[in-house]
């Protein structure tokens, strides 16, 4: 029984790198990262301009974690919604204007939801508008020396301008998790409950592939179907992201089985950090809009099938684990005037982007930089 069970676990693997072989050569945006070293062990086109969608949201949730560490919000400030806020367009979570929720609630919301409104409604919280968070989101990308990215909005609906890069999502991700632990159930989190309604994450990895602790999805038709995933095995922690993939059982089943094959062993490694992958920034973004939603899409669809079948009838599926990950309640505050928020702890030092004491700040993961939560004039 031993014996046949490992051959079906080795027959397994062998299926999953042939699959990975396969997907490289499609040229979709992945990287696959050993997350307590930052080595890439395995890279493909993780330096080419992409759209990011609602992976946005990680930079947005990135500088609120700092806004709460230098004092200047906590998670109990309040939220509000705007009428500038009710003005995205969906996926939002559509309270009347004025009521607020609490940074901590906004926050599940941002993730687990992925609701447009709240990321612009967080955005005027810090920054007092819209525009100002966007320059911070900027900002910090230019300290991060995140070479690829540009920021137009805090949630990721589509416009031309609005890139990154594989090897950039990643750095933000690791940021996260190397220096704000205390978050990490907001990104495994699976449902968001206000009274009556529940929302869910599209990660599909949170129900079906044992492990998995994290983090966002996005879609737009430029972008197609994008996901960052972070699973815990065996003591180690991987990071997997896959950018334009052409539908939900694509961008889940590919992830997974990169991250599958990770944890097998079937990744050599590059020996290269995330830092070191190259960006390309003189490129144009790709843009999947014809092969996603235009008149290309059902042909598209099809033959992405045929090169990529995992998780079709009769196919192997690295998604068969059954996990039911928590549920985050949240309520309202009401109907509330604009609230000031609080006043940085004294001490900490407000260090302008661009100023020369940022030229010392480290690139990211585990530093303990402090970013400026002013954009300069």
């Amino acid at each position: 029984m031993q014996s046949v069970q490992r051959l079906l676990s080795i027959c397994v693997l062998v299926l999953g790198i042939l699959a990975a072989t396969l997907s490289s050569a499609l040229a979709l945006p992945q990287l696959l990262i050993d997350m307590r070293t930052n080595e890439v062990l395995y890279e493909n086109e993780a330096g080419i301009p992409w759209h990011p969608a609602s992976l946005t949201k990680l930079m947005t949730a990135l500088i609120a974690f700092e806004a709460i560490e230098t004092g200047q919000a906590s998670l109990s400030t309040p939220v509000i919604t705007s009428a500038n806020a009710l003005s995205a367009a969906p996926s939002k979570l559509g309270l009347p204007e004025g009521t607020a929720i609490t940074l901590e609630d906004a926050l599940y919301i941002l993730v687990v939801k992925s609701a447009n409104d709240i990321a612009v409604a967080i955005g005027e919280t810090i920054a007092g508008s819209e525009p100002a968070f966007v320059d911070m989101m900027n900002a910090r990308a230019a300290i991060m020396g995140l070479t690829g990215t540009h920021f137009v909005n805090p949630h990721g609906l589509h416009d031309p301008a609005q890139v990154t890069t594989a090897r950039d999502i990643a750095m933000i991700a690791l940021t996260i998790r190397a220096r704000f632990p205390q978050y990490d159930a907001l990104f495994s989190t699976r449902t968001v409950a206000l009274g009556d309604s529940r929302s869910q994450s599209n990660n599909e990895l949170l129900t079906g592939f044992s492990g998995t602790d994290g983090m966002k999805t996005g879609y737009v038709c430029a972008s197609g179907l994008n996901i960052v995933a972070t699973v815990t095995r065996g003591g180690r922690q991987l990071m997997a992201i896959t950018l334009g993939a052409s539908s939900s059982r694509e961008r889940g089943e590919m992830t997974a089985q990169m991250l599958f094959s990770g944890f097998a062993g079937g990744y050599r490694g590059t020996g290269r950090t995330v830092n070191a992958v190259v960006n390309q920034p003189g490129l144009l973004p790709v843009d999947m809009r014809t092969d996603i939603c235009g008149t290309n899409a059902s042909q598209y669809t099809e033959e992405r099938a045929e090169i990529f079948s995992a998780g079709l009838d009769g196919q192997i599926s690295y998604l068969n684990d059954t996990i039911v990950p928590p549920t985050h309640t949240i309520a309202t505050l009401g109907r509330l005037a604009d609230v000031p928020l609080p006043r940085p702890r004294p001490g900490i030092p407000d260090i302008a982007a661009g100023s020369p004491a940022n030229q010392n700040l480290s690139a990211g993961f585990g530093d303990s930089s402090i970013v400026s939560l002013t954009p300069n004039p």
